[in-house]
């Protein structure tokens, strides 16, 4: 008894000491830690394949786990990014990825969720890495004004950090995005948008009116094929064009709880608030909708993303999934920082939960 007291104390005496200089040891092994975060090859180490991981997983209203939505796709040896929600590029990072990494971004249409983090998308990439040449932002009709208009309200940022660093770590010419627009698919059609070392990314249409142009990708490299729907309505489209593919990324709304909230938004006496609420109900497809999709398509796995609404309530993720089960099982609820890996020569699905 004796000697354990004395082992407690001296046990208690070092933590003590080592409390009363954490911050000298913190700051002791601080470049190792960022070393460790920044040479590390995220790219390199998730080996050949089509690799996809969600920087977020959510839509407009805010939610702790699912941010504003953004995909991440790893093809190739290159990253690019499905739209680009707030903190999806901070996600990226979190998840290991070296935001120099991205090489391009494919915007689905142009609601303010979707596009609203591309202006620190394009700078973190450029000045993390020294870029000579903007950003490719790919998209339908239309891309082009969204692209400048970043370009405009960025363009003091982009002179005071070339001020401060110099061309060699920002260059002048490397600062900002360029678009590259497609026209708009019709039903039925493919276009493809990008074509380049065994990976080719085609556009189609989806139904997400009143907004237009509004589009889907479906990724395709080598024999393993994903399709990310961006914002829709259930849609014969993606059904057509997602025919036994490895992956569909859907983005889905559970109309029982918007309901609900339009209630309570009513009764709390906002309005608007609860006019959103029901709007927004005639153009996203339900989860149930989304597994109906996955199964007449005969998909191999379906990944929710654009995930609304925020399922922060006790027993929220079970309503939202009420009736998901029965229509299609190979079925992931997204959240940031959940990743889906199809190796090449192979069927193998691997699903990763959040990293974060």
């Amino acid at each position: 008894m004796k000697k354990t007291i004395i082992i407690g104390m001296i046990a208690l005496v070092i933590a003590i000491g080592i409390f009363s200089k954490r911050s000298e040891i913190a700051l002791r092994i601080l470049p190792a830690a960022v070393e460790t975060m920044l040479a590390g090859n995220k790219i390199e180490a998730l080996g050949d394949g089509l690799h996809i991981a969600l920087c977020g997983a959510g839509g407009p209203m805010p939610a702790a786990n699912r941010s504003g939505p953004c995909v991440a796709v790893v093809a190739a040896g290159k990253l690019f990014l499905v739209d680009a929600g707030a903190n999806g590029v901070r996600n990226l990072g979190r998840m290991g990825y070296q935001v120099g990494s991205i090489s391009g971004v494919f915007l689905t249409h142009f609601h303010s969720d979707h596009i609203d983090g591309l202006g620190e998308v394009a700078t973190l990439r450029w000045a993390s890495a020294s870029h000579n040449a903007p950003l490719n932002i790919y998209g339908p009709e239309g891309v082009s004004q969204v692209v400048d208009g970043f370009n405009q309200a960025y363009g003091q940022d982009k002179i005071y950090r070339n001020d401060h660093h110099g061309d060699t770590v920002t260059p002048l010419r490397g600062a900002g995005m360029i678009s590259v627009s497609s026209p708009t698919p019709i039903d039925g059609e493919l276009i493809s948008v990008y074509q380049q070392d065994g990976l080719k990314v085609e556009m189609l249409a989806v139904d997400h009116v009143p907004i237009s142009p509004a589009v889907a990708y479906r990724f395709s490299y080598k024999d393993r094929t994903a399709l990310i729907s961006g914002d829709t309505n259930k849609s014969t489209n993606i059904e057509k064009f997602a025919q036994d593919i490895d992956l569909l990324v859907h983005e889905a709304l559970s109309p029982n709880m918007l309901k609900a909230m339009n209630k309570g938004a009513t009764a709390a006496g906002l309005p608007n608030t609860a006019q959103i609420f029901h709007d927004v109900l005639n153009y996203h497809a339900s989860p149930i909708e989304a597994a109906e999709t996955a199964r007449d398509a005969n998909v191999g796995h379906l990944l929710y993303y654009h995930v609304v609404p925020p399922l922060t309530m006790p027993g929220s993720e079970a309503i939202w999934l009420e009736g998901v089960e029965e229509r299609f099982s190979n079925y992931t609820l997204g959240e940031d920082g959940t990743s889906i890996s199809l190796p090449v020569n192979s069927t193998e699905i691997i699903v990763s939960g959040s990293s974060l």
